[in-house]
């Protein structure tokens, strides 16, 4: 090969490297915002069934010691 040729290859493949990085940050895009209707539909639905209320906060006068089972 000659190194025009061999630059040329490179140059075609560098742009559809780029062409699928941009696919992907697409993607990345949709993915994250269909996470974020799931979190937002959950919420709603623990909400609705009475699961949860609020955010989890401890109360006055709890031992901030005291390991609570199912809270890392």
């Amino acid at each position: 090969m000659t190194p025009a040729a061999d630059h040329e290859r490179w140059e075609v493949e560098l742009i559809a490297l780029r062409e699928e990085l941009g696919q992907l940050r697409a993607e990345q895009r949709q993915m994250a915002t269909a996470i974020q209707e799931l979190v937002t539909t959950f919420r709603t639905l623990a909400t609705h069934l009475g699961i949860a209320a609020e955010p989890y906060v401890r109360k006055d006068g709890s031992s901030p010691k005291r390991d609570l089972p199912g809270f890392a």
